[in-house]
């Protein structure tokens, strides 16, 4: 979900300065005030839609209909992430204490993600996008993010997958629903995880209500399916909201570390929509925006998108929007020239194990 080594950012032209030069033209704009009746009213239908889904999943029983239902709980649960991560960035609450519990019950009951994992793991990610020691999101796994990482990958899967993973990424994040279970519960074995007992409890509690409801309502078999589908979609849902942001743009190793507003803006991809992009994305298509200001609430970042273009033209700093699919697009380019290293490796074994 990142991606090849580009060229070095322009030099910096202060110690944070330009930023904070920025930043003072957003407040004074306005942008950074809470937007308490706009997540009032957004909560109310997701968690409406969130019943609904479930009341259908009830009402239709024992039918192949129940796989509709399934698909239609996966984007559900996609908007519920989306408030986690919105309440995660104080969007809405200015108070930790707040934050903190309607996270949980959002992440940790609502759709089965640790809050505490996530959150720690996306706070690191924003300090340092797409740096390749410092970002986790960017850690070689399953995939590479650079022709850096494809040379110094030993893991068999790795240099295996690596060699098309381009072609296996949209594949691939049909596990990734699993995959924020899993992490979840792993962390829960880091004692420094803060109230981990607390967010034990609650996946726990989501574990049990939601396999509960499955394997009650429909037989063994569909059950399985709809679970299937379900966590499916819903990890492909993720990983197209997620995708567009980061992936395809230049990565970052050891010592480059510009300062805040380019290293913000250099790594950040911004999508070009309309209100059905920015209900679908959650405002991450104004991703630049949110790098640079976490805690403006997402109806703002549309505005704000104005403001930081036209003080990113001033500066000289390339400011990056494209379409959805266009931004797929570099992303999966991306990911290709990152595994060519794997490529040719293997090209060049390969008569050896002939």
């Amino acid at each position: 979900m990142s991606t090849v080594r580009s060229s070095p950012p322009p030099p910096r032209t202060g110690t944070g300065s330009d930023f904070a030069r920025l930043a003072r033209q957003i407040k004074d704009a306005g942008l950074m005030r809470r937007r308490p009746f706009y997540y009032g009213v957004r909560m109310a239908l997701v968690l409406l839609a969130y019943v609904a889904g479930w009341l259908a999943f009830v009402s239709v029983g024992d039918s192949w209909w129940t796989l509709a239902v399934g698909a239609f709980l996966a984007v559900v649960f996609g908007q519920v992430a989306l408030v986690a991560h919105d309440v995660g960035h104080r969007q809405v609450f200015r108070r930790s204490r707040s934050s903190a519990l309607l996270g949980r019950l959002a992440a940790n009951v609502g759709i089965g993600m640790g809050y505490g994992w996530w959150q720690d793991k996306h706070n690191r990610h924003h300090a340092n996008p797409n740096h390749e020691d410092l970002d986790p999101d960017v850690v070689p796994d399953i995939l590479v993010w650079s022709q850096a990482q494809a040379r110094a990958a030993t893991g068999r899967v790795p240099r295996l997958i690596g060699r098309v993973q381009a072609y296996l990424f949209f594949p691939l994040l049909t596990l990734e629903g699993i995959n924020l279970h899993v992490s979840g519960i792993r962390a829960l074995a880091d004692r420094s995880l803060k109230r981990r007992w607390t967010e034990g409890a609650l996946l726990v509690a989501h574990f049990v209500a939601y396999l509960g409801a499955l394997f009650l309502v429909l037989p063994p078999g569909k059950a399985v399916l709809f679970l299937v589908v379900h966590q499916c979609l819903f990890g492909v849902y993720l990983g197209a909201i997620f995708a567009p942001n980061h992936k395809g743009m230049p990565t970052l190793t050891g010592d480059d570390r510009p300062d805040f507003l380019r290293r913000q803006v250099l790594t950040s991809r911004n999508v070009h929509g309309n209100w059905f992009t920015d209900v679908a994305l959650g405002g991450l298509n104004y991703q630049i925006e949110h790098h640079l200001f976490p805690s403006m609430p997402s109806p703002n970042l549309r505005q704000a998108q104005l403001i930081v273009r036209r003080y990113c033209e001033g500066l000289g700093v390339a400011y990056l929007q494209t379409t959805l699919v266009a931004s797929y697009g570099q992303a999966l380019r991306s990911l290709h020239r990152a595994g060519l290293p794997l490529r040719e490796q293997a090209r060049t074994t390969a008569p050896a194990r002939g």
